[in-house]
């Protein structure tokens, strides 16, 4: 028996942009660590398995190393594969039972749109090896969440620092970083970028999750609750967001890229 899965570019509208996530459709649930080679074979910054429930889909996430408790990239890309190979009509939304609770995902046009958790950062100071890692640069800002100490928030000085940075991963080999900065380019709010050596992940091309931490942020930091994003990683990707409440709406594009078969 042979098992579908499909290659998106999430956060692109052309191919070979964005990010690559693999959905994998399952008729059951299966064993965790097969699903974990699985991502390791596949090799992207997330694998998405997605079994039938009454009212949606269960979906859990995997990196090649670990598996993650919210992924905003491949949740965009599951979506776009439920509508387009037809499991789903495309005016019904998209529901999906996960580690972080009920998320959901509607098609707005060309756009899919994401309804995650918003995560609320707290300043914190700033560990020794991170600012080392970071070089010289202008650390405007530090947190992360209360008692997380492996995924810290820096706000830089400029769109230029985040987009020219080269940290040292192997000073932050056990954290997750995201780097960002008020944008200098028009029609952006905020460019970011998001390292994860700890789940396997050097730099991740585009990140919802972590759009669920920078959109409180930066409407502390701006007084408006809607933005326009871009992730400015090699491959890069564009991200529409609103914080409404304690949700964070994240709108991006898709493209499918592979299909193929697990045999």
């Amino acid at each position: 028996m042979s098992l579908k899965i499909t290659q998106v570019d999430a956060f692109s509208d052309k191919p070979f942009g964005g990010n690559p996530a693999a959905v994998c459709i399952l008729d059951e649930a299966a064993d965790p660590q097969w699903m974990q080679n699985v991502a390791m074979e596949m090799n992207l910054a997330e694998t998405a398995f997605l079994v039938r429930q009454d009212d949606g889909y269960n979906l859990r996430w995997f990196t090649p190393a670990i598996e993650v408790d919210l992924c905003g990239h491949a949740t965009l890309a599951s979506a776009h594969v439920l509508w387009e190979a037809g499991y789903l009509p495309p005016e019904v939304q998209a529901r999906f039972y996960t580690r972080s609770g009920l998320l959901t995902a509607d098609r707005k046009g060309d756009w899919i749109e994401l309804d995650f958790p918003a995560r609320t950062m707290v300043e914190t100071k700033a560990p020794a090896a991170l600012v080392q890692a970071l070089g010289e640069v202008t650390i405007k800002y530090v947190g992360n969440r209360t008692g997380d100490t492996s995924n810290y928030l820096v706000e830089l000085g400029s769109e230029a620092e985040v987009r020219s940075l080269k940290p040292d991963l192997g000073l932050i080999r056990n954290l997750g970083v995201i780097v960002t900065a008020k944008a200098d380019t028009a029609g952006l709010d905020f460019v970011s970028r998001y390292f994860a050596p700890y789940a396997g992940i050097d730099e991740d091309p585009v990140t919802g999750s972590a759009h669920c931490s920078l959109t409180p942020y930066w409407q502390k930091q701006l007084g408006k609750n809607e933005f326009t994003a871009y992730q400015a990683s090699a491959r890069g990707g564009l991200l529409k967001l609103q914080l409404k409440g304690e949700r964070v709406l994240i709108g991006g594009q898709a493209v499918t890229v592979l299909r193929g078969e697990l045999v």
